[in-house]
């Protein structure tokens, strides 16, 4: 490839990552196979607030974990590595290719389809025809990648982009392997002409996602694609996550000025986020009209509803110190006392609090039980925070946040039906799913949830088996009872 398309294409790259780096993308579905304990999980629809059920290693956290490993593999500087699956110093490690294919057969391709929204609608125009103008503000990454068969390293076999506006697809690009093991470039609507003098194969996709320059450089009507790739990069840095293991709060907090991009996947840089926030004088509001209030004072507010505090405050050690306390008032007439001599629910909801409302407008928040070490009033109320947290306002602008939560919590569940049958938000904004086993292999079903805020097709024991526990309990009684009155009646009989 000379050396003046190489320079062209970095400038063009560079230009192109700042523009989409302005507009984070939600995603709207996501279809995995062959990945874990998931053979197929069917297409996922993802509304606003999706919420995902099921019991222990039913498979829920891997569908976040696929894609914190997307995430991670494109912010590697390793443009040959297809899948970073991790290691020692990744936010997520999986293991090896193997361990993450279904029944570790590395026979099967391991596939996955993701569709988001764009926030701001991509254009694409072909240079060797002033027709060919194509627009669209939805995306979709179909990928499939199977073992190389002397390293067992993944590859790609076959990537597929689509563009779509309202009345459906406008645009498809596919970069697929022949029958002969080489990639062929294809597209139904688009049609890609060889540059002369430019002959050369068509390499492997860098990464999972990327046609490579040298393969772009080939035709003269293939620089677009470039711009997919940005667009995949922009919707995957989007992506924020939260564990369920939260980090324990501590006496003293530094921060030297520094914006973090999130609150970290253990909630480690919370207070850092509510310090930056607040720096850059950021305010919100919980809907239209509604009054708005510093970032800090925002989430206090937030903890006084929850009732777990009075008073909530960040505040310095000392006068220009960098070290600060979180001090906390648990009710009016308290003292203030460290975030460290509270209970522990204050510093383990904290972090998701802040990362609903910190992350930019129009990005993905996933969560992991962001109910841990609630009282159940408490993770009720939750639910009302993540559902105000889709609808806040920034500036006096939607956010339009969306938030992927995996809970346990039979609480939080009815509190979000009560608000879809109270009209507070839509059922149509709101996805809810049930992870189960089916023998080696775990199932996915999404539940009906109607305007009325119920539940259409309940699924068996989807907390448990209620009535079997009430119906055991009232056994036993009876049988104790009767046990009593039997001792009862042979003691007065002299027996």
């Amino acid at each position: 490839m000379p050396r003046w398309y190489a320079a062209e294409v970095g400038e063009h790259h560079n230009s192109r990552r700042q523009a989409y780096s302005k507009y984070p993308q939600m995603l709207t579905h996501l279809h995995i196979q062959n990945f874990k304990a998931w053979q197929d999980t069917g297409a996922i629809r993802l509304a606003p607030l999706t919420v995902i059920f099921g019991a222990n290693s039913a498979g829920k956290s891997s569908l976040g974990h696929l894609l914190l490993a997307l995430q991670q593999t494109a912010r590697s500087t390793d443009r040959r590595r297809v899948l970073h699956l991790g290691d020692a110093s990744s936010p997520i490690d999986l293991g090896s290719f193997v361990d993450c294919v279904h029944g570790h057969d590395l026979r099967r391709a391991l596939s996955f389809e993701l569709g988001w929204k764009l926030s701001k609608a991509l254009e694409v125009r072909d240079p060797l025809r002033p027709e060919g103008r194509y627009q669209g503000n939805h995306m979709q990454l179909a990928v499939a990648l199977m073992a190389n068969h002397s390293t067992g390293q993944p590859e790609v076999q076959a990537l597929r982009y689509a563009l779509s506006a309202t009345g459906g697809e406008v645009l498809d690009v596919s970069l697929a392997r022949n029958d002969n093991g080489l990639f062929d470039l294809a597209s139904q609507a688009y049609g890609f002409q060889l540059a002369q003098g430019r002959q050369w194969p068509l390499e492997a996709p860098e990464k999972f996602y990327r046609v490579s320059d040298t393969s772009m450089a080939r035709y003269g009507n293939a620089g677009f694609l470039a711009d997919f790739a940005l667009a995949t990069e922009a919707m995957l840095e989007s992506l924020s996550y939260l564990g369920p293991l939260r980090s324990r709060p501590r006496r003293l907090y530094s921060w030297s000025g520094d914006t973090p991009a999130s609150v970290g996947p253990m909630g480690e840089d919370a207070v850092a986020a509510i310090l930056a926030a607040q720096s850059e004088g950021r305010r919100l509001s919980r809907g239209p009209a509604q009054p708005e209030q510093g970032f800090a004072e925002f989430i206090a507010s937030w903890l006084k509803e929850l009732g777990m505090i009075h008073d909530f405050s960040v505040r310095p050690l000392a006068a220009g110190r960098k070290e600060y306390e979180v001090l906390i008032r648990t009710h009016a007439q308290a003292p203030e006392v460290t975030i460290t001599d509270v209970g522990f629910g204050v510093s383990q909801v904290l972090p998701a609090l802040v990362q609903a409302f910190y992350c930019p407008a129009h990005a993905t928040v996933w969560l992991e039980q962001p109910e841990v070490h609630l009282h159940p009033q408490v993770q009720a109320e939750l639910a009302d925070v993540l559902i105000s947290a889709t609808q806040a306002r920034e500036q006096g602008q939607p956010r339009d946040v969306q938030l992927i939560v995996e809970s346990h919590s039979e609480h939080f569940l009815n509190r979000l039906q009560r608000r879809v049958a109270e009209g507070k938000v839509r059922a149509e904004d709101v996805a809810v799913y049930f992870c189960r086993r089916a023998g080696q292999a775990s199932e996915l079903d999404a539940l009906r949830l109607n305007t009325f805020g119920e539940i259409e097709n309940w699924p068996e024991n989807f907390f448990g088996d209620e009535m079997a526990d009430i119906a055991g309990r009232t056994l036993a009684a009876i049988q104790r009872k009767k046990r009593a009155a039997d001792s009862t009646e042979r003691h007065e009989s002299g027996d």
